[in-house]
């Protein structure tokens, strides 16, 4: 059974920055694929340069973007030219297309440009892909290759049949000497040197016309982060000496592979293709930002910190804070290999510049709190996923982070050195103090958990376990919630449960209280017991979806989302309502939580608006595959079971890596 025909790359694709149906980009690309490519139907729109319901488009994209939120790097579009005129800028270029004929698939894209009567196919490869073009027309086409972020700059070198280009264009980050270099191969004859131009864009540089001599035309498109050689290298690595059918072929063999590691006796089709479409969610990001050195073969990639080629893998485009969650527990189950891999290659950024990464997209942009890279690195530990050499120096950049501040706010946890002397963050110096403060104290459980594998000494260990009761600093025995204190151990009067930032992030007191993982049975003694906890759950799953805006001064869309479904206080649209209904599994109700995970699950569905809020790097397409099947890990680092909270299936049966799955026995997995 072949499962990339259930595969929808749209889910989620309606959205706009007010509401979030998923927030997701249609990604063709191969999984962790250092790029991909997707059609963009409005460029003007910011992060959302596409749109399901749009009926036109501008041009296909290649991109590496993982949040509209975060924005794009090394990015430029291609668009189809034909008639008698060219077009400079890619919103003139436009045309109308049908969605409902376009195809959509992870291995393959095609889009029928209706003004210029253009096929445009795409098929990916690691590092690049081929595209294909057929034109029902032969006088003036061409393609055109587009700017869109920072400087850039074209030449084409008719005796290779080669067009060469670069971008420095990145967002929110601080690269050093970042250029992404690109490298087109056509096929001799189709391009009419003669008619090839450059034109300016202000403040991009420069595009480029590229005019073809027949009607069906196809190009081989690599980059590389390195040197304009190396993108060759990578286009005749991936791609050299196949045909267009052989590259779409692989693409889609690579897939079949990774969506078969889960198989699925499905209720009804809308599960199979609501799972599958999460499944191929989760293993777009991490984004691979490594090469193979054109000498050696070795690994090697551009180091953001010093601009230099440097030794071994490297991957980004991902935000710990919430991919922690879901996306590397399900790795642990499906990828190991992979998670080995990607995990060596988060350390490279400890290497290269002396800080774990917290929110990589090229740089570092440090956009959400915390360093909850500690979870993925303990829950790798925990289960054996790299080596001990690995974990020890990862360690190392656990200890430095939870102990020193970073030279910026991008960098490491935010307030550490403050909390070492307090045991929490100060909330009139600090921004969103108590979600800080709980997620150091997890973090220092996972320190410990790394340093008990790595046969650390038992005062050592003692020191972060004490350290990870900290959470207990901010709990409030007569409201029953998680609050901020200040320097002087004061907690702020007029408290309202139901206002959300100042103290918290992304939530309210609702949201952030439950926030510790490493301690369930502790945290539920704060509130008198297991009954009083079962019963503050059900307080928050009965609370009204409500909320206050008086911490930010505005509304942003995750309080839009938490009010537009009625599951009470319970935001499953964004990830610190994810491990709320799986709690009551842990206090002894498994039933409880059974009944509010399978109504949860309603709100997914295969379709452009079909996730109940932001699908980040994968996690909510996770927590969906999870809840599927019956666990879920609420405690990444917990070592064996005792992290993951059980569940009725909601499949009929399944299959992991080609063996039956029990998930009674979720210990034969990890």
């Amino acid at each position: 059974m072949n499962y990339i025909p259930f595969v929808n790359i749209r889910m989620g694709t309606a959205s706009v920055s007010r509401f979030s149906h998923g927030n997701t980009l249609p990604y063709t690309q191969l999984p962790w694929a250092m790029a991909g490519f997707m059609p963009q139907t409005n460029g003007n729109g910011g992060g959302w340069f596409f749109h399901a319901d749009d009926r036109c488009v501008e041009g296909i994209r290649l991109t590496h973007q993982p949040s509209p939120w975060i924005g794009d790097y090394g990015t430029f579009l291609m668009t189809p030219e034909a008639g008698s005129r060219v077009y400079e800028r890619y919103d003139g270029g436009w045309s109308g297309y049908r969605p409902e004929e376009t195809t959509f698939r992870p291995d393959l894209l095609k889009v029928r440009f209706l003004r210029q009567r253009c096929d445009f196919s795409v098929t990916p490869t690691e590092r690049g892909g081929m595209i294909a073009l057929h034109f029902d027309m032969i006088k003036n086409i061409g393609l055109t290759f587009h700017p869109l972020k920072g400087n850039n700059g074209w030449r084409y070198d008719a005796d290779k049949n080669i067009l060469w280009g670069w971008t420095d264009g990145h967002s929110q980050d601080k690269p050093v000497n970042f250029k992404m270099f690109i490298a087109v191969q056509f096929n001799e004859g189709d391009v009419n040197a003669d008619a090839f131009s450059v034109f300016s864009v202000e403040n991009l540089g420069q595009g480029c016309h590229v005019m073809f001599n027949r009607p069906d035309v196809t190009a081989k498109i690599a980059i590389s982060y390195l040197s304009e050689e190396q993108a060759l290298y990578n286009l005749n690595e991936d791609m050299g000496g196949k045909c267009f059918c052989t590259v779409q072929k692989e693409a889609e063999d690579k897939w079949e592979e990774i969506l078969h590691r889960i198989e699925i006796d499905a209720v009804d089709e809308d599960q199979l293709t609501t799972f599958y479409s999460c499944l191929y969610r989760t293993v777009l990001f991490p984004h691979k930002a490594y090469e193979h050195d054109m000498e050696t073969g070795e690994n090697v990639h551009y180091s953001t910190f010093t601009g230099k080629k440097t030794p071994g893998v490297r991957y980004t485009d991902n935000g710990f804070w919430d991919t922690y969650r879901t996306v590397y527990p399900l790795y642990a189950l499906i990828a190991r290999d992979e998670y080995a891999e990607i995990l060596d290659g988060f350390v490279a950024d400890y290497r290269d510049g002396g800080w774990l990464p917290r929110w990589p997209s090229l740089g570092e942009v440090g956009c959400m709190p915390s360093t909850l890279i500690d979870a993925v690195i303990a829950d790798a530990a925990v289960k054996g996923i790299g080596t001990k050499a690995l974990w020890t120096e990862a360690l190392e950049g656990m200890l430095h982070h939870a102990n020193h501040n970073g030279p910026e706010n991008r960098y490491g946890r935010n307030g550490a050195e403050k909390y070492v002397k307090l045991g929490y963050m100060p909330r009139d110096q600090y921004h969103e103090s108590v979600n800080l403060t709980l997620d150091a104290a997890y973090g220092d459980w996972c320190i410990a958990r790394v340093a008990e594998v790595l046969g650390y000494d038992a005062d050592f260990i003692a020191n972060y376990d004490r350290r990870a009761k900290n959470y207990e600093k901010l709990f409030d025995r007569e409201t029953g919630f998680m609050r901020g204190k200040d320097e002087a151990g004061n907690m702020k009067d007029n408290f309202d449960p139901l206002c959300w930032g100042g103290e918290y992030t992304e939530g309210c007191a609702w949201q952030s209280t439950f926030a510790v993982p490493h301690d369930v049975m502790g945290l539920a003694e704060l509130f008198g017991g297991r009954e009083a906890m079962i019963a503050k759950l059900d307080a928050l799953f009965a609370t009204k979806p409500e909320y206050i805006v008086d911490g930010y001064g505005y509304e942003i869309h995750e309080m839009t989302e938490l009010a537009a479904i009625d599951f009470g206080q319970c935001a499953i649209s964004n990830q610190p309502s994810f491990h709320f209904p799986f709690l009551f599994s842990l206090l002894g109700e498994e039933a409880k939580a059974s009944k509010w995970v399978k109504e949860l699950t309603t709100v997914f569905h295969a379709t452009p608006t079909g996730y109940p809020g932001d699908e980040d790097n994968g996690t909510t397409s996770a927590w969906y595959i999870f809840a599927v099947l019956g666990i879920y890990p609420v405690c990444p680092g917990m070592p064996g079971t005792a992290g993951y909270a059980k569940t009725d299936m909601l499949v009929k049966g399944a299959k992991i890596l080609g063996r039956e799955w029990d998930h009674d026995h979720i210990e034969n997995y990890i």
